[in-house]
């Protein structure tokens, strides 16, 4: 049980978590191809295949799994699933610290991918505990983990991976156990009895979970909003190495700087000037004004002649970062409180669609527009094409928000 007066314990210990599930995923990228190629006797193109086999089956599980954690939550309340993704992370972990061959890594990493989508319990934690007019902080303050997770997660799994390749994952299996053990203390109950609601298969697999939001045509707008915006993340995030280096002639400790600076940055915005900005602007204004910042910011990446122009582009994109806490907040206040995780949880689910397509996407224009057999050289195309999704993003957002009434915002 939680210990008596432990509710302000509450946020830090979610956000905790969301930035230890970062952490796991960020460790392994540095260190997981290297074992990966030892597995498979140092053959490079079948290593590679397998990293993409492994990427995708994470992917592919919290796609699969994220309506049923947040439709359990519904059912069961947030402390139950939330605990147990953490002590089940603890041991998909160990899963990889101990595989003897490559297809027990792939076990491993599947089970990391479900219990690494205990995201929509955390957002609807969040929502929980968290008055309506403060949830856009509220997710900001989680967009500011998961900034710091990707920051961190591949620099702490490059540091230890250089000591030994599986003792970055048993340090995350360390962490996992210490984050169960402390909820478990504190971690008080955020969902009243009166407000759960039946745990139905039929509502919580993806599928359904994804046609159910149409039963909110505000929350059906704003989740298609945020699809465009992770599209254009996805895409950024699959070539961003390859454009700069091809472009600029970045090595990978420039690379790795500039993505530190994307990290701390959005950490910044989300965590510490996203509560003014709205406060100042209002809903409307901070989601609208922050995809349009955005979308100039990869209209600059893709079109940038020189290095440090793309590093000014880095912190106009991490400003526009304000729109999607801001969209969080609005679809939690339009949602039921015993459906606010089977929604989070199909929102998820459309995100891990999306990082499954945007990757393959990103790449495919990159090689088709880079080169000396390319039609037309343009090796900031992929960029420029999440400025398209982006301006889809705009449009549809300014449709939605359109048809809600207008929150003048706090003096």
């Amino acid at each position: 049980m939680p210990l008596p007066g432990s509710r302000s314990a509450a946020v830090p210990f979610i956000l905790v978590t969301i930035f230890l599930d970062v952490l796991a995923f960020g460790i392994a990228i540095p260190v997981l191809p290297e074992i990966i190629r030892q597995m498979t006797e140092g053959s490079a193109d079948l290593a590679a295949r397998w990293t993409g086999l492994l990427m995708a089956g994470f992917a592919f599980m919290q796609f699969v799994f994220a309506p049923i954690l947040g439709a359990l939550s519904d059912r069961f309340g947030r402390r139950t699933i939330l605990l147990a993704s953490a002590f089940g992370a603890a041991l998909d972990h160990l899963v990889v610290v101990f595989a003897p061959t490559v297809w027990w890594l792939l076990v491993g990493r599947m089970l990391c991918g479900v219990t690494a989508a205990s995201f929509p319990v955390a957002n609807a934690y969040i929502a929980d505990i968290t008055p309506p007019e403060h949830r856009a902080r509220g997710f900001g303050l989680l967009g500011a983990a998961l900034g710091l997770g990707f920051v961190l997660g591949p620099i702490i799994g490059g540091v230890l991976g250089g000591i030994d390749l599986r003792l970055p994952f048993m340090v995350a299996a360390g962490l996992a156990g210490l984050s169960f053990i402390y909820g478990f203390l504190v971690l008080p109950e955020s969902l009243p009895a009166e407000h759960r609601r039946p745990f139905r298969w039929s509502q919580a697999n993806p599928a359904a979970s994804l046609l159910a939001l149409r039963e909110n045509p505000t929350v059906m707008g704003l989740a298609g909003t945020l699809v465009c915006l992770m599209l254009a993340f996805g895409v950024l995030q699959s070539v961003w190495v390859l454009s700069t280096a091809e472009r600029f002639g970045w090595s990978p400790l420039e690379n790795g700087l500039s993505l530190t600076l994307v990290g701390f940055a959005t950490a910044l915005v989300q965590g510490a000037l996203l509560s003014p900005i709205v406060k100042r602007l209002g809903d409307r204004r901070t989601i609208l004004g922050g995809i349009g910042t955005m979308l100039l910011a990869y209209v600059a990446y893709g079109l940038a002649p020189a290095g440090v122009v793309f590093c000014a582009a880095i912190l106009m994109h991490t400003l526009g970062g304000v729109a999607s806490p801001t969209m969080q907040g609005l679809i939690t206040r339009s949602v039921d409180p015993g459906r606010q995780g089977a929604v989070q949880g199909a929102i998820t689910s459309l995100n891990n669609l999306t990082f499954i397509a945007a990757p393959m996407i990103g790449a495919g224009l990159f090689a088709g527009f880079t080169g000396p057999a390319a039609a037309l050289p343009l090796p900031g195309i992929p960029f420029l094409f999440g400025a398209a999704s982006l301006g889809a993003a705009f449009l549809i957002a300014r449709r939605v928000l359109g048809r809600m009434p207008v929150a003048v915002p706090a003096e």
